[in-house]
């Protein structure tokens, strides 16, 4: 009890500190002494927030990006200095300013919008390296100033290795693994903790079960351990984040036709055109019809995404964006294990009916970003309504007999249909307090979100809920039928989340920089049982810190330490684990210690360090002494390191990946493992590197090397996963300035391995060897 007022002293502490820093601070002056400042407009007189601004000097190479007014300073050593800014849509400018710029007005810079011929001119590559992101604290801010690991997974890089899902990016990303999903969804294990809902559109929940297509996406972000102040519940080990793609004032025209091994079609559309000086149209599509190495399974889905971008009036700006995503593909649960190991079958081999198998999605997603400048304060008001229409149908692989003769199949079917509104309100402004400058963000989100569940039981020959196959030939024949059984589920799930949120972006001097934020969120949840007509209900108040410490020993390292919290309400990630037992549950919390460093090196090659600890509580456990009584005395712990590499390394040589290190457990019993046993999908060892050398102007070669240690199928531990390591290669032509050749092979070796699982009876065998073409066409 006096641990829980220390700490409610304490946060009530940082949110009188937060408060005071918003009434007390008055407007950072634009003519603010010291070092070299400026503001980067469009030709209009627009500020260009997110542009990067690099300035090389006597004090060595510094990097920068503007705010929501165009601003950027560089504290340094008095001399002359070359900037150089870069911003998506513009030409790249370059300035010469000398420090300090005491009595002098800030530099004004205009940047200039990029012809025809400089988007589609082919220079040598620039890396895959992203220096700066807007999710990590809600502002624009360089991956220094960010006190969090976080991956970046470029538009370059899902290009060069022809990503096409989440599973296929997260590959290269230290610390996060995906799990199989059922075959019918996407599925991560971040920090060892397992989530189908800690995906964002944005910076906005997108958190429905299905496979998300990368087509439209400039980035995908992976912002590990929890951070609830920015993202909300949820989000235990990390969330990912994608960007999509923005209107631009610019002309650009892509099409990428694609074709591989096992019947692999794809085509993809990338068009964007200024209709004016003050508003600019882009259209995203995708279709997709392909085979697979496995037996039966196919996959036909469609994309298209067209966005408005519009500055209405002054400082306004005003993006519409709505997506249409259809995917269909057979369900697909892999193949099953016998005596702890992946059962020895051909990896292509198929169980149960695929005439019976099928999975499917329907999404619409509509999205509106207002951002307004009033004077110096920043208003951004986004909305994200999603509808989305999911199911699937599949035969599930059981348990093997001893003698290997026969396997056990069952089957079901299950549908969800969920309508999600979200709104969030940002307030940013940039203010002083005697020698300290701060970024404040305040900010409101309000969700709701309406879910309807059913799940049907598969009966053979009309009685029995498994049926025994030869193991050799595991194709169903028998008859079925679906109904339901008696803990099927058929609920409606209506929750609310209401959220207030203050964040402070504290410059305690040059080289020492602290964040403060605190979330405030409210969540109620209403789950009516169709069958027996009970009616449960929960109410949660979650409050939700974060705290961390920047220190720059030289402007382009920063080693930084932080503190974060997150909860994850009873109901679970999908509203459906609410019952009478869990009603009565606390949130499960997830606590984050992490401290690392961060170094941009001069030629554009960023290595990232973290080192971290994440605590799981309040997990569900049996009582001991009274079996038919459930505890909230779980736990699991996280221990890991992670090392991070991307950029170029020297000339026409550009490289990503990392190292993740972990060692997840159970820390105290839990209703579903024993304490000491390690957690489901978490190996101890990953590794990846990509690298790219640009041989010549048009000619490029690649080669990628991703492996693994051993990991558990389930918690249970009693089915392994071997390790592996594969590679795949890739060469780039460009014919001419419009035209460029791709080949992608996957699995050179031809290595037979494993990738992942949903249980110990569910695996899905890795990719064998195979090839794909693309030809780019940009006009």
């Amino acid at each position: 009890m006096a641990d829980s007022r220390i700490r409610k002293t304490v946060w009530f502490a940082a949110a009188l500190w937060l408060a005071a820093s918003w009434v007390g601070a008055t407007p950072v002056a634009a003519e603010e002494s010291g070092g070299i400042r400026g503001v980067v407009v469009d030709p209009t007189g627009a500020p260009v927030q997110g542009a990067k601004v690099r300035a090389s000097g006597p004090s060595g190479e510094l990097e920068a990006v503007t705010g929501f007014r165009g601003e950027f300073s560089f504290g340094v050593e008095a001399g002359e200095y070359r900037l150089v800014i870069q911003a998506a849509g513009f030409r790249e400018e370059s300035v010469t300013a000398r420090a300090p710029q005491d009595g002098q007005e800030a530099l004004k810079i205009v940047l200039h919008l990029a012809g025809r011929y400089e988007m589609v001119t082919v220079v040598e590559k620039a890396g895959y390296r992203v220096p700066q992101v807007e999710s990590g604290l809600k502002t624009p801010a360089l991956l220094l100033d960010v006190p969090q690991s976080v991956t970046v997974i470029s538009r370059d890089l899902i290009q060069d290795q022809m990503v096409a899902s989440i599973a296929d990016a997260v590959r290269y990303i230290p610390g996060v693994t995906a799990q199989q999903g059922e075959n019918n969804r996407d599925q991560l294990t971040i920090r060892g903790n397992t989530t189908t809902a800690d995906f964002f559109l944005n910076g906005v929940r997108d958190d429905v079960q299905y496979f998300r297509d990368v087509y439209n996406l400039e980035r995908i972000e992976a912002l590990k351990g929890p951070n609830a102040m920015i993202f909300g519940r949820g989000g235990g080990g990390g969330v990912i984040n994608r960007v999509t793609k923005s209107p631009e004032l610019s002309p650009l025209g892509e099409i990428t036709l694609l074709g591989g091994s096992f019947n692999n079609k794809r085509t993809t559309l990338d068009l964007n055109r200024p209709l004016t000086d003050r508003a600019a149209f882009r259209l995203n599509g995708m279709f997709e019809d392909s085979g697979s190495f496995r037996d039966y399974v196919t996959l036909r889905r469609y994309g298209i995404n067209p966005a408005l971008a519009l500055k209405p009036f002054g400082g306004a700006r005003l993006t519409l964006s709505y997506e249409r995503l259809r995917d269909d593909r057979v369900a697909d649960r892999g193949v099953p294990s016998y005596q702890g190991r992946p059962a020895e079958v051909p990896i292509s081999t198929f169980y149960g009916n695929p005439a019976d198998s099928h999975a499917g999605a329907r999404v619409h997603l509509g999205t509106a970003l207002l951002e307004w400048q009033l004077g110096g304060l920043l208003v951004r008001n986004r909305t994200l309504a999603g509808d989305y229409d999911r199911g699937y149908q599949n035969f599930v692989p059981g348990a093997v007999t001893a003698d290997r003769s026969f396997v056990s199949i069952s089957a079901y079917n299950s549908s969800t249909h969920r309508r999600n509104v979200f709104n969030q309100t940002d307030l940013v402004a940039s203010v002083q307090t005697g020698g300290v400058r701060h970024s404040l963000l305040a900010g409101f989100e309000a969700g709701r979100q309406r879910t309807f569940n059913l799940r049907n039981t598969g009966y053979f020959n009309g009685a029995s809920a498994t049926v025994l196959v030869p193991y050799s030939q595991p194709l169903v024949t028998d008859p079925l039928g679906f109904r339901q059984s008696p803990t099927d589920a058929n609920n409606r799930v209506t929750n609310w989340a209401l959220s207030g949120y203050l964040q402070d972006q504290m410059e305690l001097t040059r080289r020492l920089r602290a964040v403060l934020g605190l979330r405030l969120e409210s969540f109620d949840l209403r789950h009516h049982n169709h069958r027996n007509g009970e009616v449960l209900s929960r109410r949660d108040r979650l409050v939700s810190p974060r705290a961390g410490l920047v220190w720059k020993p030289w402007m382009p390292v920063s080693v930084y330490t932080s503190l974060s919290v997150s909860y994850l309400p009873s109901s679970g990630d999908q509203f459906a684990a609410l019952t009478s037992v869990t009603q009565q549950m606390k949130p499960e919390k997830f606590t984050n210690y992490e401290a690392g460093l961060k170094w941009d090196l001069a030629r554009g090659l960023t290595l990232t360090t973290a080192l971290y600890r994440l605590d799981r509580t309040n997990t569900r456990a049996v009582d001991p002494n009274d079996p038919g009584r459930i505890l909230q005395t779980g736990s699991q712990r996280s221990n890991g390191f992670e090392l991070g590499w991307n950029g170029v390394i020297g000339r026409g040589w550009s490289i990503a990946g990392g190292y993740g290190w972990q060692d997840v457990y159970i820390r105290t019993d839990t209703a579903a493992a024993r304490a000491g046993l390690k957690a489901a999908q978490a190996p101890r060892h990953t590794f990846s590197l990509w690298n790219h050398y640009q041989l010549h102007p048009r000619l490029g070669l690649a080669m990628g090397v991703v492996s693994r240690s051993a990991m558990f199928a389930a918690v249970d531990n009693a089915v392994t996963l071997p390790g592996y390591a594969t590679a795949d290669a890739a060469a780039f032509y460009s014919l001419s300035e419009a035209l460029r050749l791709q080949v992608n092979v996957d699995n050179v070796t031809g290595r037979t391995y494993y990738v992942n699982a949903h249980n110990n009876t569910n695996i899905s065998p890795g990719r064998p060897r195979s090839a794909r073409v693309g030809l780019t066409v940009r006009f």
